[in-house]
């Protein structure tokens, strides 16, 4: 059945001990995914140069067609960044299969795609995307203080500089919501409708991301 995992007992990491008693038998048991996709590759380092290159404040505002509180959000070449994207495109439709149990047969075509230059006390409110079937976003560079500002967080959520995905009612037993502090290099594609966010930061740094749509055509 499509979403469907078989498991068998086998793996002792993080079992109690009456669970272990049980590992001979071998009793099988099954979980179902659920919800929709949140796929996270990791760039090369020769590749994230590439585009750490074309990350420029030169090209043309592209603020009028965004949710976020963002001063710097400028227009990246959709040619120049699929020619990088396209192995990792690949591997994304992999993760298509597995989760969704169907081959991803159409060519991804990117329709649109633009960096952030995002500074202390800018952020992105909960959005989507329209006109496109899945987006991404790629972190080009993240300084050291924002990760320090990030790491001595103590309260709830993902912090400082996080990207948090929601989707669903909040109900017990149900993950309804990850927040991520990403790595420089990390790639997140995911459902354009799926609710996303990125929380401010008070470091005095710039913080370098790339945002891009695509479509199944």
């Amino acid at each position: 059945m499509k979403g469907e995992k078989n498991i068998f007992l086998t793996d002792q990491s993080g079992l109690s001990k009456n669970t272990n008693k049980i590992l001979s038998k071998n009793i099988p048991y099954k979980f179902f995914y659920w919800g929709p996709l949140l796929c996270v590759l990791k760039l090369k380092p020769s590749d994230l140069k590439k585009c750490a290159k074309f990350c420029s404040k030169k090209s043309s505002f592209v603020n009028e067609t965004l949710a976020g509180n963002i001063k710097n959000e400028h227009y990246v070449s959709t040619y120049e960044y699929y020619k990088i994207m396209n192995p990792y495109l690949e591997a994304f439709r992999h993760s298509f299969k597995q989760w969704y149990g169907g081959h991803l047969t159409k060519p991804i075509r990117v329709v649109k795609a633009w960096v952030n230059f995002m500074v202390e006390g800018e952020y992105n409110p909960p959005h989507i995307h329209i006109n496109c079937d899945f987006s991404s976003v790629l972190f080009v560079k993240i300084p050291e203080n924002l990760k320090k500002e990030n790491k001595k967080f103590l309260g709830t959520g993902g912090g400082p500089g996080s990207i948090s995905f929601t989707y669903g009612e909040v109900q017990p037993y149900s993950l309804s919501a990850r927040d991520i502090f990403p790595e420089e290099g990390d790639l997140f594609i995911f459902p354009a409708t799926l609710t996303h966010f990125v929380a401010p930061f008070m470091s005095k740094e710039e913080r370098i991301s790339v945002s891009a749509n695509f479509k199944f055509e």
